[in-house]
């Protein structure tokens, strides 16, 4: 039995995939990715559009009327209105956060677009965002996108992956490896 983790990354990469194709034989695929990012915000600002998505008390046809509602008020395209009504149809809204992660992500790779993503204790200023990019592009050797959230439990510095690498800078970090090293002293 698989664990409801490969379940969702199963199912949100075969709709990615096909709305990405779609979006890409159609020359859509900015706008799919306006659309995308609008419907990331509305994800991380209502409570209700999650519950909508996320809860089995909703029928298909609540669902897909609330999702045609959503895309109509915000403006979606055809293509991303006519994803979700099908993703409501089949039961499927649940997976839309992970969704919109698979699509953005081959949409970075058709651009050649590496994302990073970077915990930091504070947020980052314009400065340091700029300083950051530039070196992780130099690192990469490619346009490299930062995705920046904050974790206070970082104390300072920064802990960043880029692909498969991870570069950990963060002060807990430092203070873990020398906890480690005073256990072995004494």
């Amino acid at each position: 039995m698989s664990d409801s983790g490969s379940l969702t990354s199963g199912i949100s990469g075969r709709y990615a995939t096909a709305l990405f194709e779609l979006a890409r034989e159609a020359d859509q695929i900015d706008s799919l990715e306006g659309d995308l990012e609008a419907l990331q915000s509305a994800l991380a600002e209502s409570d209700d559009l999650r519950e909508l998505i996320g809860s089995p008390v909703y029928t298909r046809d609540q669902q897909g009327r609330g999702m045609a509602a959503v895309a109509d008020k915000m403006g979606l395209s055809t293509l991303t209105a006519n994803t979700l009504g099908l993703m409501a149809a089949k039961r499927r809204l649940f997976v839309l956060p992970a969704l919109i992660r698979d699509v953005q992500r081959l949409i970075a790779r058709h651009r050649g677009v590496v994302t990073a993503e970077v915990r930091a204790a504070s947020p980052l200023s314009d400065a340091q965002a700029q300083a950051l990019a530039a070196a992780l592009h130099e690192a990469a050797g490619s346009e490299v996108k930062i995705n920046t959230t904050v974790d206070e439990s970082l104390i300072g510095g920064l802990v960043v992956q880029l692909g498969s690498r991870m570069i950990d800078t963060s002060v807990r970090a430092k203070l873990d490896s020398l906890k480690n090293v005073m256990k072995e002293v004494g």
